[in-house]
């Protein structure tokens, strides 16, 4: 079950948006009365209330917005219990203060907003001696393994234990505490109602991981990164195995470079059965895992691990994804084979498509704003370079662009200008946000044969996912979702 936390100035606002909670399917709601402006009326917020509540009054110090004396909050407290309210949440300094009345059940909290201290069990002891109904220990996580730490605790619980991580960090902890055990997860109203760091909306936990659905038996996937909150394969990925039915959960898990090896000896626990790689950890997953097919070694970096037999292995979906992508501008029959390419970039994925279209026959030249590493890329591929100040000048059937110059935000640039263009020629862009880049728009003003971004993202996705569920991906979904969420997120 979810907790949607209600945080507003007004005792009006707060009904209103309890209503709609309600309407949208909510089955428990946080109010959070240290919000409301002037003394809560929580006899009125209690009454005829569409759905069981949490009556919560946070000090400053907490995390909250509480401006008058303790005594006066802890009177605002005991009036929700003789209210009736259904929860009330209690920290555990006060919990012997505000004794227990009625049906209204006591949630024992308590909350780090620096760490995740080390001793996480003995806290929960302590307050598991406060009469509590549900114990809420919140700590914040400074990296992905303390999210472990707490979902341990939350399934060697005696009594009902919520326990996550706050921070980015901590969101798989937020979103899997209830396979473990928890009897319930917070959310926000909407993402401009964060109450706590890293709390997702009401709407991602719903729509996108679909959190009352998470059981025991549910499968755990997620993409490594850091930064990780731009990526969109949670969206896809979560949509693809709730389409087929598949029993599992994809997470975002942000993890530095140097926790990158903590993390792969802690999340064992957690029976992760696949990961997406994405940057920076391309490179040390397949240090990590180096059992893989040979044009994976020979790329030098994995975005996929997953488990065959029990046993941990690499793939690097890029390679495949773009081939594929760019035959959808060919001519039937037409294949790669002596086919002059221009190629932008000379990062990681660059190393995968070249590697492919060389393999294929084509005569790749490269142009990076790096010089260096343009020049090693080349060497690597056994291929032409030039400079990037001249990379107008070179005549190219096929151009690819593989660096970031054109992406969202930055819309009104492009890697390549329109007069260099030729026509006829193929241009494909390996940006898929915004699927139409200016890039893209010139060329087809020049009747260029085009491929988005769009195409080798969905199709990495759809390997990938075929890869952790053993079942074909459903390709179009993909797309319109990949489509849908780009769009909303302007």
């Amino acid at each position: 079950m979810i907790c949607v936390s209600i945080a507003r100035t007004r005792h009006k606002m707060v009904m209103a948006e309890h209503q709609a909670l309600a309407q949208r399917g909510a089955k428990l709601v946080e109010l959070r009365v240290d919000w409301i402006a002037r003394a809560p009326d929580v006899p009125r917020l209690l009454k005829d209330r569409p759905t069981p509540v949490v009556v919560t009054c946070r000090r400053r110090e907490d995390g909250g917005k509480w401006a008058g004396s303790e005594a006066e909050r802890q009177t605002v407290l005991r009036t929700a219990i003789i209210s009736g309210a259904d929860y009330v949440d209690l920290e555990d300094d006060i919990a012997k203060s505000v004794p227990r009345y009625g049906k209204t059940k006591r949630i024992i909290s308590h909350h780090d907003f620096e760490s995740t201290p080390d001793n996480v069990e003995e806290i929960w002891a302590e307050m598991a001696e406060l009469n509590p109904d549900i114990i809420k220990l919140v700590t914040t996580a400074n990296s992905p393994s303390d999210c472990v730490r707490l979902l341990k605790l939350v399934e060697g619980a005696k009594i009902p234990t919520i326990a996550f991580c706050m921070g980015e960090f901590g969101i798989p902890s937020r979103i899997l505490c209830g396979k473990y055990g928890a009897p319930f997860t917070y959310a926000a109203f909407s993402a401009e109602r964060e109450i706590a760091p890293g709390q997702l909306t009401f709407k991602q936990m719903t729509d996108i991981y679909h959190y009352d659905s998470i059981n025991r038996d549910t499968k755990v996937f997620g993409v490594l990164g850091d930064p990780i909150g731009h990526s969109l394969s949670p969206v896809l990925h979560n949509a693809a195995m709730h389409k087929i039915g598949f029993n599992g959960v994809y997470l975002p898990i942000r993890v530095t470079r140097d926790q990158l090896p903590q993390m792969f000896d802690d999340f064992p626990w957690l029976d992760v059965q696949g990961y997406s790689v994405t940057i920076p950890h391309k490179e040390a997953a397949l240090a990590k895992y180096p059992e893989c097919e040979e044009i994976v070694t020979q790329i030098g970096a994995a975005n996929t691990l997953f488990r065959v037999d029990g046993k941990w292995r690499s793939d690097n979906t890029d390679f495949s994804a773009a081939l594929d992508s760019l035959q959808l501008a060919f001519q039937p029959g037409d294949t790669l084979d002596g086919k002059r390419i221009l190629m932008l970039g000379a990062g990681g994925v660059a190393r995968a498509i070249g590697l492919g279209v060389t393999r294929r026959g084509a005569v790749l030249t490269i142009a990076s704003r790096s010089a260096d590493r343009a020049k090693a890329l080349a060497e690597s591929l056994a291929c032409r370079h030039i400079t990037w100040e001249n990379r107008g000048s070179e005549f190219a059937d096929i151009l690819i662009n593989c660096t970031p110059v054109g992406m969202y935000p930055a819309v009104n640039e492009t890697p390549f200008h329109s007069n260099w263009m030729r026509d006829e020629m193929v241009v494909f862009d390996t940006i898929y946000n915004p699927e139409n880049t200016l890039l893209l728009k010139e060329a087809r003003e020049h009747r260029c044969r085009t491929v988005s971004g769009v195409e080798m993202f969905v199709r990495q996705a759809a390997a990938q996912f075929s890869r952790f569920t053993g079942q074909p991906a459903p390709l179009e979904m993909l797309k319109e979702t990949l489509r849908t969420s780009i769009s909303a997120a302007k």
